[in-house]
């Protein structure tokens, strides 16, 4: 591959990420899915992901600063994808579906509703309301009032659900300890129209480990990297402390680090693992797309799955670990060419197989984190933005204190 500068290889990265916002979405303004995301590609042509949608409506900001789309067609989609998910786009009780039919915007396959995705999808509009403003701005607004917070939230335990199936008519599951559901809280309880309790952010168990000298980390269950890097892509954790002491940035820098030794600490037993390919996080693999793809700390105390490796792991922590990730990132570019494709790395390999597996689809949210990550990186853009919206500042206020790191 062509020898580039750091600089070089993360903006081509960047531009060819937001390339599949861009060229992946429906795009006709006739359709009732206007707007819509697919969830991957090549692959499910007509699944579209309402969390690909709030990474696009963001991508859509960055494309137009940085001249990759104009940004007069890069507003008009964003307001046509607000419109879709205000007027067209199946919910309840303001709650999206987390896939959806690209063409009609109704639920895709048995789908869930989700709360996770949701909020995800609202940080993107909020964050291309600021940068668009105007009927950008009103309709994020619209599509942030609409959501019923509490119809999510247990009160039995003051916790979100974790999901609600809509065939049995009834939320199941608990978000009981740390991911990456801290959007949740602060939009939740910022909500000028069906809040929730601030609260609900002291209710989540803090489950605290190490690893590799590394530490103390407060983890997830299976140590996926994404429950570190999710809610950091929009709100802004630098440099404040929650009113617990806790340093949330700085825990996902150390949670980033431990995933890259435990890669290191594992070489000898994956071809895949090394200093320059880390990042354990749920990708596609050999056997089809797993969540599961974590490292430790976590408590569930499984090893690393199959020794795939997706460059996501490593493009989202680069806010937390720029050199060890632009590292990894040029080590893929440089000597794994069959892992660069349209849209710049697909989602995932594994040397361990026989032959080597390249994963052939890339994934709209793994795309996302590493387009959003890089652009906080070189520029805090979507943070500064993001971080204009009323929610995303009273919000994390009202959560967490406003207590500065010093």
């Amino acid at each position: 591959m062509e020898r580039l500068t750091d600089e070089q290889l993360l903006d081509l990265e960047s531009e060819l990420s937001f390339r599949f916002f861009w060229e992946e979405a429906n795009a006709d303004p006739d359709s009732p899915g206007y707007g819509l995301i697919r969830d991957r590609a090549p692959g499910q042509p007509n699944m579209a992901s309402i969390a690909a949608v709030g990474f696009g409506l963001t991508a859509l900001a960055i494309g137009a600063e940085r001249g990759w789309a104009a940004r007069e067609e890069a507003c008009e989609r964003a307001r046509g994808t607000l419109h879709t998910c205000l007027h067209h786009a199946a919910h309840r009780h303001g709650f999206f579906f987390h896939f959806l039919d690209m063409n009609t915007a109704q639920p895709y396959g048995g789908s869930e509703v989700s709360v996770i995705d949701t909020a995800i999808c609202i940080c993107g509009a909020l964050t291309a309301g600021e940068y668009f403003g105007g009927q950008v701005r009103e309709l994020a607004q619209a599509v942030y009032e609409r959501v019923e917070w509490d119809w999510y939230r247990n009160p039995e335990t003051n916790q979100f659900y974790m999901g609600y199936d809509d065939r049995k008519g009834e939320h199941f599951g608990t978000w009981d300890h740390y991911a990456e559901q801290f959007m949740m809280y602060f939009l939740g309880a910022a909500s000028p129209t069906h809040p929730v309790p601030a609260d609900m952010f002291d209710d989540f168990v803090r489950y605290v480990g190490y690893y590799g000298g590394h530490g103390p980390i407060i983890h997830s269950t299976g140590g996926a990297l994404f429950v570190y890097q999710f809610s950091h892509a929009w709100f802004d954790f630098r440099n404040r402390k929650d009113k617990y002491g806790v340093d949330w940035f700085e825990n996902s820098v150390r949670a980033s680090r431990a995933n890259r030794q435990f890669c290191i600490d594992h070489a000898g037993r994956s071809r895949t693992f090394g200093p320059l390919s880390w990042g354990l996080t749920a990708c596609d693999g050999p056997r089809g797309y797993h969540g599961g793809y974590g490292a430790d700390p976590n408590t569930t105390k499984k090893d690393y799955v199959d020794g795939t490796i997706p460059p996501c792991g490593a493009a989202g922590s680069i806010v937390f670990t720029p050199e060890e990730s632009i590292a990894a990132l040029r080590n893929y570019y440089e000597n794994y060419p069959k892992l660069w494709g349209k849209y710049g790395f697909q989602d995932a390999y594994n040397l361990d197989e026989s032959p080597e597996w390249y994963a052939e689809d890339v994934i709209g949210i793994d795309k996302g984190i590493t387009l959003l990550m890089i652009e906080n990186y070189r520029t805090g853009f979507v943070w500064r933005h993001f971080m204009n919206a009323a929610p995303a500042r009273e919000g994390m206020d009202m959560c967490m204190g406003s207590q500065v790191c010093s």
